[in-house]
């Protein structure tokens, strides 16, 4: 239980002792520590509720509260009830999470199942800086599910079926390169599909003859079978590589063709139900009329009022669409996997979709907790869409490079003593961590400018300000004559600093269960950036290794602890912590 926890046991027993019945409030973290450490409204609602004087009712509230040996409670402005934990319940909290590995979080997710799906990029294509937002977050969310107690399916749902593989069987067929594949296979389908585009505007049968190819693969002809085997093949090559560099993994790699053999079923399925609908020769998704129509996915509103917004899920010609794939694979993932919640990491334009997903899949009767996790786009220093100055996406790996090269650079020129694969392996730590954590400290909704010497700096909101702190903590402890076992010491607080770190320590199992409540990772990174500006005060203020004992053994046991916490959240972020910088 969580100290914020206990406070609420200890707050709701006090409301059914002074009301007479059972009663609940909430306790929350205090937003100015010059009220206390934690603060509850409950009061000032109830009052409201049952007409009578908030302030009084608060004193009553307090005149029942059993807070022996765990904090202090008084009561600001119109009943507020602000609690000021004790020193030593805050000593006592650091032995309990010096000896858990969890460092006091709960698993509030045990005995559920989720599945994340992101990254998703299509194949034949590189990875490009669009691609940073959906595969880091994705995976962030993912990690800190699992530390939560879910059982987490990581899944990529690639785009590996679809039009452009009648260009690509066209391309391969005509134009490519043996040589350059194997040399670079992305770069060699994006040329021969460029090289097909292109010819297709100057002769359009060449787009009937690419048409005849996807034809002819979608009825499962040998020959182009093998070439889309293939294409699939050198791009998931590829694109290890790149999750590899960024230490992200998933569970499966379950992309659209997986689910090919189920669309025309999936159809027929929602004709018989009476779901969907002809309409001009294409199956569609209507309104069932069943939501206010401000709240229907299946209604827009234009000049001359509210009219159809269709989904299709299977054209005039026969042809399915991601409609149709999205929703097999909802069926899927409820009755195979069998998922109480699927999150899609996914960019904000798709938002209509997703309404019309999830609304079609509920009617279907695949109920499950469906969120679709939008994030905004990165800007470049112009505040437009990130490009190269050709106008093309800016390649994910290309970001990666540069990241580590600039960090290298910063690193010869701050610790020239580092040479060699120490200093390459610190380069490559520290580039990789600077963009996903200058990622992840977005809210995830804002667009931001990518700024490559703001995420690298060693000082303010950067994961190299982060990754330091933790070398500096590390530092501490190579100067000891022996191992320190953190276990066997006792902690005192006596100095301001030495309290409000042990606060912040706390506070690591209360913040990580929200993360989720709305799919905010940046509030893993606001904590974690207060729990290092937090060290850097207390060492400021308290000699650790200068003070006498037992303090010495006590500041050394908040420095252990602080270690474990910054690299565990760190670590949910995929960032690694070097032991040097």
């Amino acid at each position: 239980m969580t100290l914020l926890q206990e406070l609420e046991c200890r707050l709701n027993a006090a409301l059914t002792s002074a009301l007479g019945e059972p009663t609940t409030g909430a306790v929350t973290a205090a937003a100015d520590l010059r009220f206390g450490d934690y603060q509850s409204n409950a009061a000032m609602v109830l009052a409201k509720q049952r007409k009578t004087n908030p302030r009084a009712l608060a004193q009553e509230i307090i005149d029942h509260l059993d807070l022996i040996g765990l904090a202090t409670a008084d009561i600001a402005g119109p009943g507020f009830i602000n609690f000021r934990v004790l020193p030593a319940a805050y000593a006592q909290r650091m032995a309990t999470l010096i000896q858990d590995e969890r460092l006091g979080v709960p698993a509030t997710g045990a005995g559920k199942t989720v599945v994340v799906d992101f990254s998703a990029p299509n194949v034949a294509k590189p990875m490009h800086v669009g691609h940073i937002r959906s595969t880091i977050i994705g995976d962030s969310l993912a990690r800190i599910a699992r530390f939560l107690g879910y059982k987490v399916i990581a899944d990529n749902h690639i785009g590996d079926w679809g039009t452009q593989f009648g260009m690509i069987i066209y391309g391969w067929n005509h134009f490519l390169d043996e040589s350059a594949l194997a040399v670079n296979p992305i770069a060699e389908l994006v040329r021969i599909y460029r090289k097909v585009n292109a010819a297709t505007k100057d002769d359009p049968t060449v787009l009937e003859h690419c048409k005849a190819e996807l034809v002819k693969l979608q009825a499962g002809d040998a020959t182009n079978l093998a070439i889309w085997q293939k294409c699939i093949e050198v791009s998931k090559n590829g694109l290890q590589k790149i999750y590899d560099r960024l230490d992200v993994k998933f569970d499966h790699w379950l992309g659209e063709s997986y689910y090919n053999d189920r669309l025309g079923g999936l159809v027929e399925d929602f004709l018989t139900q009476g779901i969907a609908r002809e309409s001009n020769g294409a199956v569609c998704i209507f309104s069932d009329g069943t939501k206010p129509l401000e709240e229907d996915p299946f209604k827009v509103h234009k000049e001359d009022g509210w009219t159809d917004n269709p989904a299709i899920i299977r054209k005039a010609d026969g042809g399915f669409l991601y409609a149709t794939t999205d929703l097999a694979t909802i069926q899927y993932r409820i009755e195979e996997w069998k998922a109480d919640h699927v999150w899609y990491v996914v960019g904000v334009p798709q938002q209509l979709h997703f309404r019309q997903l999830f609304d079609a899949a509920t009617r279907w009767g695949k109920t499950g907790d469906f969120k679709h996790i939008a994030f905004g786009s990165i800007l470049g220093d112009d505040r437009k869409l990130m490009k190269t100055r050709s106008g093309d996406n800016v390649g994910l790996i290309e970001v990666l490079e540069e990241s580590v090269e600039r960090a290298a650079k910063a690193i010869a020129e701050k610790n020239p003593d580092l040479q060699g694969e120490e200093a390459a392996k610190i380069a490559e730590i520290v580039g990789i961590g600077a963009v996903k954590f200058a990622e992840l400290s977005q809210g995830r909704l804002t667009d931001y400018v990518f700024s490559w010497d703001r995420m690298l700096a060693l000082q303010g909101d950067t994961a190299p300000y982060l990754q330091y702190s933790h070398v500096r903590i590390r530092s501490i402890f190579r100067k000891l004559d022996a191992p320190f076992d953190a276990s066997t010491v006792t902690v005192h607080l006596h100095e301001d600093a030495e309290i409000h770190l042990a606060r912040l320590l706390v506070r690591f199992g209360e913040v990580l269960p929200t993360i989720l409540e709305d799919f905010r990772p940046n509030l893993l990174a606001n904590y974690v950036l207060e729990l290092a500006r937090a060290f850097h005060s207390f060492f400021e203020a308290c000699p650790v290794l200068k003070a006498d004992e037992p303090t010495r053994l006590s500041r050394l046991a908040l420095c252990e602890l602080t270690s474990r916490t910054l690299q565990q959240g760190l670590q949910l972020f995929g960032i690694q912590v070097p032991e040097r910088m």
